[in-house]
């Protein structure tokens, strides 16, 4: 194998994902020349509303894992926490990265944190996960949605749209763009519960060519793949969809595993929440395990209650 195409989404972020793939195979596989094909993907495109409003899944993988059905790409890189439970036929999620730092970080220029803010400040996110946790913590705050790309709402945020906005740590200092902030507090898993997968990346094959799946194995953290299997499998039995708040965390330290899970109403209320801490030899089912338990404390009914009532009372400004 000479050459070997990585599909990406064509964001910033996306990009030095992407090539930050492509340096280390090509540091491992010197032999083969690394070649990025870049798409915009649904997700990248629909700016004017929610995802959560669209419906269906996978915003931002089907337009790379069809390129790679169709034969023009290998294997594709993805933020693991926009790759949906479901794999399609002929594509196999083989390798996951060493996760790095999961936090969410508050970000304003006026404010130094989030118990600065005023009754009443006017928070942006896009994510109905945060959503709920930051109005379970301070119901006086005025939650809007925010879309666009990283740089879009850094800009949003600079002219004065928000008093404060919440996103990823990683992308933030991947890119270097903390240090335009004049205050950045980096918010505790327990304040902050991540999603599924955050700061991990997931790396996506075709099925059928070893060659290729050596090379994504190559890039597997088996620690990480272990935390993360357990947030896939807890998501994959709940059935929680993108029009449910939820969010779920496995850390593991000394081998012990820490698995964090919360649901509930995007306006902060009905939080549902457990945490199961096990030794990482026992965890192979950890994830349904905690579904059930969930499950059987009523969570598809909140679950459901929580999607016919998301954004029914606020549909977010158009921005």
């Amino acid at each position: 194998m000479k050459k070997l195409t990585i599909a990406t989404r064509a964001s910033a972020l996306a990009l030095w994902q992407a090539y930050h793939i492509k340096d280390r195979i090509e540091a491992s596989y010197p032999e083969i020349t690394v070649e990025l094909n870049e798409i915009v993907s649904n997700g990248d495109k629909v700016l004017d509303r929610p995802l959560a409003l669209i419906g269906g899944k996978g915003h931002f993988t089907k337009e790379l894992e069809d390129e790679m059905l169709a034969g023009n790409a290998h294997l594709a890189v993805h933020s693991l926490k926009d790759v949906p439970t479901y794999i399609p036929e002929g594509l196999e999620l083989v390798a996951v990265t060493a996760r790095q730092d999961q936090s969410d970080v508050f970000l304003s220029h006026n404010y130094e944190s989030l118990d600065a803010l005023p009754h009443g400040a006017v928070v942006g996110t896009t994510s109905l996960r945060r959503r709920m946790q930051l109005l379970r913590q301070r119901p006086d705050l005025k939650v809007k949605d925010l879309r666009g790309n990283v740089n879009t709402r850094l800009r949003k945020l600079q002219e004065g749209q928000y008093d404060a906005i919440i996103l990823a740590f990683i992308g933030l200092h991947r890119l270097d763009l903390l240090k335009d902030i004049p205050h950045a507090q980096k918010l505790s898993l327990d304040m902050m519960i991540p999603p599924m997968g955050q700061a991990a990346l997931g790396i996506e094959i075709v099925c059928g060519n070893d060659k290729v799946r050596e090379i994504a194995l190559s890039l597997r953290d088996e620690k990480t793949f272990i935390c993360t299997k357990i947030e896939r499998d807890f998501i994959s039995k709940i059935g929680a969809g993108c029009s449910a708040p939820v969010a779920c965390n496995a850390v593991v330290n000394d081998n012990v595993i820490t698995f964090r899970t919360m649901i509930g109403f995007p306006d902060g209320t009905n939080v549902m929440q457990e945490k199961i801490v096990r030794n990482i030899e026992e965890s192979d089912n950890l994830g349904f395990e905690m579904a059930q338990i969930m499950i059987d404390n009523g969570a598809i009914k909140l679950l459901d209650d929580a999607q016919k009532i998301a954004f029914k009372n606020e549909m977010p400004q158009r921005l």
